[in-house]
Formats: C-alpha cells, sequence, structure tokens
C-alpha cells in the first residue's frame, strides 16, 4: 500500500488545477465585469467617477467580511463558507442584469445607488470566497493554488476581451454600448452559475482533493469535515482521529509575527496597483487617438499582463523564493508612480500601454512568489489560516489603493 501511496495522492491532479484556475476565474469574474463595462457606466454616470466609487464600495465589504472570517477561520465549515460566496455572486451578478433590465438602460442617482448595493455585495462575496479557497488550498499543493491566482487574473483577460467583441458586435447599432453589456452579464450570471456547481459537485471528489483534505483533518482541521463527506468520507482513516485532537496549531497572532514581511510584501503590492488601476487609466490618461477604445485597451494589457506575470514563477529559475529579494522588488516597483505621472502628462498612447502591461506583469508575478513560498513549513490548519491572513492583508492593499487613488484628481476639479 504505501508504494501505491504517492501515486493515489497525485490522482486528478490536472483535473484538479483546472478546477482552481475556473474557481478562481470564478471569484473575481463578476467584479472585473463590471470594471471592464466602464466605458457603459461613464457614458450613464459622467458626474459619478463610476470607476472609483464602485470599487471603493466593493473594498470596505470585502475587507471587513473576511476581517471577521479571518479570525474566526478554525471553527468556520470551509464549505458553506466558499459555497456561499459563489452563490452570492451569481445573485449579484444576475441583479446587475435585472437592474438595467428593470431601468430600461436609463441612468440616474437610483440605477447607481442600486449598483452601489450590488458592488457592496460582490465584496461579501469575495471575503468568502477568496480567502476561503486560498486557505483551503494552501495546505495542498503549490499548483493549486498558482492555477487559482491565475484564474483570479485570467478573469479580467477573459473579461476584457469579452468586452472587446461585445462591443464591436453592436459598435454600429442604436444602443450599442447598453445591448453589449447586457450580452456580457447574461455570460458572467452563467458562468457564475457553473462555478458553484464546480464547487458543490466536481472539486470535492477528486481523489487528490479528498487525500489533501483527509491529510488536513489528521492534522487537527476542523474546518474541512464537510468538504469530505461531500467526497464520501465520513470519517478519518483508524487511529488518525485521536491524534488529531492532540495536535495543537499556532495562533493567528503568532503566524502573523513569523510571517509579518510576506503580508506587508502583499500590502504595498496592491496599494501601488490599486493606486493606478482601474481609477487612474480609465479618466486620467488624456484623449489619445484610439477614442473609447483607449481605457478598455489600458485595462486589457493589464489584465493580460497580470496574468502572464502569474505563470512566470512556474519556471523555477525565474520564481523569487529570497524573501529579502521579494520585499527589494517590491518597495523598487514604487518607481512607477512618477512614471506613470509623467507618461500620462508627456507620453503618447504606446508609452502607457507598455506601463500598464509592466504594472500587471508585476503584480501578477509578486503575488503568485508570495503566495506559493508563504505556506511551507506549516501544518494544514496553520496554512488555511496563514492563507486567509494574507488574502486580507491583499483586500486591506486594494481598499488602500483605492483610496489613494483620488489623490490623482487633486487639482482637476470634479
Amino acid at each position: 500500500m504505501a508504494d501505491n501511496e504517492p501515486s493515489k495522492r497525485l490522482e486528478g491532479k490536472y483535473a484538479a488545477i483546472l478546477v482552481c484556475w475556473l474557481l478562481g476565474n470564478g471569484c473575481l469574474f463578476s467584479w472585473n465585469s463590471m470594471l471592464t463595462i466602464e466605458d457603459y457606466y461613464s457614458s450613464l454616470f459622467p458626474k459619478y467617477h463610476s470607476s472609483r466609487v464602485l470599487t471603493l464600495v466593493y473594498q470596505p465589504f470585502a475587507v471587513g467580511t473576511l476581517g471577521i472570517l479571518a479570525y474566526n477561520e478554525a471553527k468556520l465549515n470551509t464549505r458553506t463558507r466558499n459555497l456561499f460566496g459563489y452563490i452570492l455572486f451569481f445573485i449579484s451578478t444576475l441583479l446587475v442584469l435585472i437592474l438595467n433590465l428593470a431601468t430600461s438602460g436609463k441612468g440616474g442617482l437610483g440605477y447607481f445607488i442600486g449598483l452601489c448595493a450590488i458592488s457592496g455585495a460582490f465584496g461579501v462575496a469575495d471575503g468568502h470566497v477568496q480567502g476561503g479557497m486560498v486557505g483551503d488550498l494552501s495546505y495542498m499543493r503549490p499548483e493549486f493554488i498558482q492555477s487559482f491566482l491565475a484564474g483570479l487574473a485570467a478573469s479580467g483577460a477573459l473579461t476584457s476581451v469579452l468586452r472587446f467583441i461585445t462591443k464591436a458586435a453592436f459598435d454600429n447599432s442604436k444602443d450599442g454600448l447598453r445591448k453589449g453589456a447586457i450580452l456580457f452579464f447574461a455570460i458572467s450570471t452563467f458562468f457564475e452559475l457553473l462555478c458553484v456547481f464546480l464547487y458543490a459537485l466536481v472539486f470535492p471528489k477528486l481523489p487528490i482533493v479528498k487525500y489533501y483534505r483527509s491529510k488536513a483533518a489528521s492534522e487537527g482541521s476542523k474546518t474541512v469535515s464537510a468538504d469530505l463527506a461531500a467526497g464520501g468520507i465520513q470519517t478519518l482513516p483508524e487511529g488518525e482521529e485521536e491524534g488529531a485532537k492532540k495536535l495543537e496549531r499556532k495562533g493567528n497572532k503568532q503566524l502573523l509575527l513569523e510571517n509579518i514581511d510576506y503580508a506587508l510584501d502583499l500590502f504595498l503590492t496592491y496599494v501601488l496597483t490599486l493606486s493606478i488601476f482601474p481609477g487612474f487609466l480609465s479618466e486620467d490618461t488624456g484623449s489619445h487617438s484610439l477614442g473609447t477604445w483607449y481605457a478598455l485597451i489600458l485595462i486589457a494589457m493589464y489584465n493580460v499582463g497580470d496574468l502572464i506575470g502569474r505563470y512566470i514563477p512556474l519556471l523555477k529559475f525565474l520564481k523569487l523564493e529570497s524573501r529579502k529579494l521579494i520585499t527589494i522588488a517590491i518597495v523598487c516597483r514604487f518607481l512607477l508612480i512618477p512614471a506613470f505621472y509623467f507618461t500620462a502628462k508627456y507620453g503618447d498612447q504606446g508609452w502607457m500601454i507598455l506601463l500598464t502591461s509592466l504594472l500587471g506583469l508585476s503584480n501578477g508575478y509578486l503575488t503568485v512568489c508570495v503566495l506559493t513560498s508563504a505556506p511551507k513549513g506549516y501544518k494544514g490548519p496553520e496554512q488555511n489560516a496563514l492563507g486567509n491572513l494574507l488574502v486580507l492583508f491583499i483586500l486591506g492593499g486594494i481598499f488602500a489603493g483605492v483610496t489613494l487613488d483620488w489623490l490623482w484628481l487633486i487639482g482637476k476639479g470634479w
């Protein structure tokens, strides 16, 4: 039996990698959909700074929800948490579509307040899913986290491609922006429903996932029992249940102190990224020959760069693993702020597109380097808790970034 254990452990590995990628997509697909139709919302709400306001509404709900869940992570049912998040993503995306149809696509304060409420719901769903999934995958294989994180970035790239197609399809028709947006959100709604079924029915039954969840349970994890039951495992292997009860895990405070550099690395990475993307790229890059396509192209180039950056660490010789070098790279990345300022003021659109691609590439690369390095050397329950804490710092950085993004408006009026 011992000789066969490694092969059993790897059974279903590639299927799990694919499902992780799709679930990562589902975690941000709805939110990226809302960001990617910024051209439509800008035409509906020209005075409301929609890209900035919707992002600013989203983040407190995401950070607050994850903060509460991370604090209570050891007592939570991971399956219920993640399913609730994916179902809320599906319902909220459907509501965006319904709201547009109910208002006949007319702008106004009421419609905008409705969008803000849905944006808050997206934040609550993100707080459930992103921390829950990263925590869940942290005690499995690094490839699973990398695939999930690549899926997060792919959601941006896919929504950008999808938006180009829907915009081009209706570009010359009457009310074309709205028709493209409706088709766009109909596709997004279907995809979120697919993610609900993937997490509920497919992922827990993969042999490799069952193996790692059983291993986490044997190390004292109390969060995986419902997932094990969904995979057809009702109890721990004989003799392991008593051993699991005796194991003690490090507390959140100790885990955070041991990994404070990783936590601050992620915080600073996303402070910088969100102080530029999407608000600055949507409103502060001037007028160029690409017209209404310009902001969409910039967002698309960021998303493509972010996606490529998340695959670079798969090449081991290109992956940063030194904690000091990761921190140095993240601090040096702040040079992008003056670069964007002077490019927007004096450069042409080609330089801005290149700079935006670099912003996305570095964001994706550094995120994967940190999150695949940090959970090593801990037991399953500790890896789960650390994954939640690190995602909390990501969302905290995003919140700080979207707040600082408003500083670009100083001197420009409202």
